[in-house]
C-alpha cells in the first residue's frame, strides 16, 4: 500500500514528507518535483511568505541513481524563515518572553477549536501545524506520485474555474489545462485569459478593502482506465476516497465528482452520460465510451475509462488585514482577531494541492489493484489489464 504523512510547522525548522510503498525502479526527476513545489507558490494575491520561501526537495532516503528503491522515502524542505523564528519557537523550553502568542482566535480558522481541544493557552501551536505551509510536503509527496503514474500513462492536471463570483463558462479541453503547466508566470491558472482578467479584478477589490476571495478548483486526471476503486464496501468507492483526500486540504469546504452538484437539479435522462461503443477512434483500440462526462469519470465508485474530474470549493483565507470580531483568550474581552502574514487568495495554489492529494489518492489505487514490487512488474501487470479490457 502506498502511504505518506508529514510533518513540520509553518515557521519550524524544515517540512517533511515520508512516502512508503511506491514501488522499486520509478525514475525520480527532481527538478520535477522542485517544479510542483514553484507552482504550488505562485499565484497572483499570494502573501509576503511566498517571497521569502524558495521550495526545494531535499531527498533523505528511498531514491539512489535516479531511481526509487522500494523504501520509505524521506524528503525534507527547508523553512527559510525558520532564522527569524528560531527563539520564538525553539525546542528547548527557551525564553518565555520570546513566545509570539496568537491572542484572539480567527473566525474560520482551527485556532478556537485547537486550543480547547489541546488545552493551549493560545492558539499559536494551533496556527503553526494547521497552517497551509504544510501543504509543502503534500505537494513533495504527490510529485512522487505522479511519477509512478507516468509510468502508466496516467497524468493529473489542475485549472482554476471560479474566482469570487467570477466563473469559467465554457468547458475547458486536456490540452488547455496541461498547457498551464507550462507556464512561467502563474496569475490565476484559467485557461481563458479574458476570464484570467476579470478574476484578477476580484482579488484586486479583496486587496483595496483587506479581505480575501476563495474560489473553485478542478482537477483532472486523464488517461485512467476503467476498474480503480470498487463498489463492494462503502470505505473502498474511488469517489469516497478522493472526496475525502481532497476535503482534507485547508479551506476546503466542499468537493464534488464530474457535474455532482448539476446532478442533483436535473432530470436523470439529461445527467446520465449515455454508453456508446467505438470501433475505430482516431486509430486508437475500440472502447466504451461517452458523449459527455457528467460523472467525472466514475460509476458506482469506480473508474469507468473516463476523465476523473474532481472539484474543490475553498472558502475564502480566514487571516483578514481587517479583522473580524474575536474574543481575547486571557482576559475573554471583545477584540479583533489575531493577524498573521498570510494571502489573499490561494485558488491556484489549492489547485496544485489537490493535485498532489488526486495523485496519491489514484496512485495507492493503481498500486493495489496491479501490484508489484517493482515498476516494471507493476507496467507488466497494468499492460496485461488493459489487455483485458480491449479484448472484452
Amino acid at each position: 500500500m502506498i502511504r505518506f504523512s508529514t510533518a513540520g510547522e509553518s515557521h519550524g525548522e524544515a517540512l517533511i514528507a515520508l512516502v512508503s510503498g511506491l514501488p522499486a525502479g520509478v525514475p525520480v526527476d527532481l527538478d520535477f518535483v522542485n517544479r510542483e513545489l514553484w507552482r504550488r507558490q505562485q499565484g497572483y494575491g499570494r502573501g509576503g511568505r511566498m517571497k521569502i520561501e524558495t521550495d526545494k526537495a531535499h531527498v533523505l532516503s528511498g531514491v539512489r541513481h535516479g531511481k526509487t528503491i522500494g523504501a520509505p522515502i524521506a524528503i525534507e524542505i527547508v523553512n527559510r524563515d525558520w532564522k527569524n523564528w528560531e527563539s520564538k519557537l525553539p525546542v528547548e523550553a527557551g525564553d518565555a518572553a520570546l513566545h509570539q502568542t496568537v491572542a484572539s482566535p480567527r473566525p474560520g480558522h482551527a485556532d478556537l477549536a485547537g486550543a480547547l481541544k489541546y488545552d493551549f493557552p493560545d492558539a499559536r501551536y494551533v496556527l503553526e501545524r494547521a497552517s497551509a505551509r504544510e501543504t509543502t510536503s503534500r505537494v513533495a509527496a504527490g510529485a512522487f506520485a505522479k511519477l509512478m503514474l507516468k509510468e502508466l500513462g496516467i497524468e493529473v492536471a489542475s485549472h482554476v474555474i471560479r474566482v469570487g463570483s467570477v466563473e469559467l463558462e465554457r468547458a475547458a479541453t486536456w490540452d488547455e489545462i496541461v498547457g498551464l503547466d507550462a507556464r512561467d508566470e502563474v496569475v490565476l491558472g484559467c485557461v481563458d485569459a479574458v476570464t484570467e482578467a476579470r478574476m484578477k479584478e476580484q482579488v484586486e477589490e479583496a486587496s483595496r478593502t483587506g479581505d480575501t476571495v476563495g474560489g473553485v478548483f478542478e482537477v483532472v486526471v486523464h488517461g485512467v482506465p476503467a476498474g480503480l476503486g470498487t463498489y463492494v464496501n462503502w470505505d473502498e468507492r474511488l469517489d469516497g476516497l478522493l472526496a475525502q483526500s481532497v476535503m482534507s486540504l485547508q479551506a476546503v469546504k466542499a468537493v464534488e465528482i464530474g457535474r455532482g452538484v448539476v446532478a442533483a437539479e436535473s432530470f436523470g435522462s439529461v445527467v446520465h452520460d449515455p454508453i456508446q461503443y467505438s470501433e475505430e477512434n482516431n486509430g486508437k483500440p475500440t472502447r466504451f465510451t461517452r458523449p459527455q462526462n457528467n460523472a467525472g469519470g466514475i460509476e458506482g465508485g469506480v473508474s469507468n475509462g473516463e476523465d476523473i474530474v474532481v472539484r474543490g470549493y475553498l472558502k475564502p483565507i480566514s487571516t483578514l488585514r481587517r479583522p473580524l470580531e474575536s474574543v481575547r483568550f486571557d482576559t475573554r474581552e471583545t477584540t479583533s482577531a489575531s493577524y498573521e502574514r498570510s494571502d489573499i487568495c490561494v485558488v491556484p495554489a489549492a489547485g496544485v494541492v489537490a493535485e498532489a492529494m488526486v495523485a496519491l489518492t489514484v496512485a495507492a489505487q493503481a498500486q493495489q489493484k496491479f501490484g508489484g514490487d517493482s515498476a516494471l512488474e507493476m507496467k507488466r501487470n497494468f499492460l496485461g489489464y488493459i489487455e483485458q479490457i480491449r479484448s472484452y
